[in-house]
């Protein structure tokens, strides 16, 4: 795919240029090589210098101590952050979701081969197996792929505490662990649940369109502070990423899409595994394949706004799989509605930088149970 020709704007004057964006090579960081390769952060103003990263831990400490600016991050970080979950607290923002869904679970082919089916079937293995614990990953606790592993498993019968182990592995690094045998199943994002089947090592067996109806993935996380000091920039990159999901959601643009991925460099897996997820079939691995259209959702939905039902989604997993208390409600809903929201306030760089004063920031009122 050509890159677009576009009349840049001039540089938005008075602020740090470029914008270094972190991200994880995943089908979903899509909007942002996107948006490279069609020069739209130029076409808005803004120079920005994308930052391969290895996970979602390095992702959060990057961004904790300014080594990026910003982050294509699991959703659920928003919240870990502003709380202080496993790291210092930070007050974090998310003014933009890049998609909904995205993600799968993958087993191992042994598990295929000795009758696994689905969870029930898995549960049933696991009692006649006595001298072995499964071990499955995830990328990380306040990730989706968490939760929907756990309620995967839990809907067998498999009590997730002490039936299974249930490990943190970077994203790419799941199917080749897989492979190695150091794990018999994983939740995690295209392409790597592609990249087992395409193998012969592992098999989808649920995804999270199916799990998890419209929950939010990946969100650009940033803090306060730069969308004070950054403003202008801030708001021109949203503006870049909101026209390059458009684009990416779009099936015509689809094919497109995985070109421009396949030859970014980021990714191991071939073109035509890219493409599973974003144009479809998707290979299950199991003789079976399903569409994909509304595998990733990039735009549709108004996807890209940080709805407070899906605030709402998030908190209530962090308290049904033991990430908070219950106690812990009141604290964790007033924090994600500081931070869940694009209805920040952008002031001009030069008056955020003169005031002394907080930003004042208009809360998105999270929906009560």
């Amino acid at each position: 795919m050509p890159a677009r020709t576009t009349v840049s704007k001039a540089p938005l004057a008075g602020v740090v240029q470029p914008v270094r964006i972190g991200f994880i090579p995943l089908a979903d960081c899509a909007p942002l090589l996107v948006a490279r390769h069609l020069d739209l952060f130029s076409k808005h103003g803004v120079r920005v210098e994308l930052s391969c990263e290895v996970g979602w831990a390095t992702i959060r400490e990057k961004l904790l101590y300014g080594q990026v600016d910003a982050a294509h991050a699991i959703a659920g970080l928003v919240l870990a952050m502003r709380l202080g979950l496993s790291s210092p607290p930070c007050r974090v923002v998310a003014p933009f979701v890049f998609n909904l869904h995205g993600n799968a679970i993958t087993l191992s082919r042994d598990l295929w081969n000795r009758g696994v089916r689905d969870a029930a079937s898995l549960k049933k293995l696991i009692r006649s197996a006595f001298s072995r614990r499964f071990t499955f990953g995830m990328v990380s606790r306040y990730s989706s792929h968490y939760f929907l592993l756990r309620q995967w498993l839990k809907s067998g019968g498999i009590d997730v505490d002490k039936d299974v182990r249930i490990v943190a592995l970077p994203p790419t690094q799941m199917a080749a662990s897989l492979e190695a045998g150091l794990i018999d199943g994983y939740c995690v994002g295209e392409p790597w649940n592609s990249y087992a089947v395409e193998k012969g090592t592992g098999w989808i067996a649920a995804t999270s369109e199916q799990l998890a109806p419209g929950h939010p993935e990946k969100v650009l996380l940033t803090t306060e502070r730069f969308v004070a000091t950054h403003a202008e920039e801030s708001q021109a990159i949203i503006n870049a990423l909101k026209e390059s999901c458009e684009f990416c959601d779009a099936k015509e643009n689809r094919a497109d899409v995985a070109k421009v991925l396949a030859e970014s460099g980021y990714f191991t897996g071939s073109e035509k595994i890219l493409k599973r997820s974003l144009v479809g079939p998707l290979d299950l691995g199991s003789d079976k394949s399903v569409p994909v259209t509304d595998f990733h959702i990039f735009h549709r939905r108004d996807a890209n706004t940080p709805l407070s039902e899906r605030g709402r989604w998030l908190l209530d997993q962090f308290i049904a799989h033991g990430l908070l208390s219950n106690t812990q409600f009141a604290e964790a809903g007033a924090a994600l509605c500081e931070a869940w929201t694009s209805e920040l306030d952008f002031p001009s760089a030069k008056s955020a930088a003169a005031s002394k004063t907080a930003t004042s920031h208009k809360r998105t009122k999270l929906a009560h149970a």
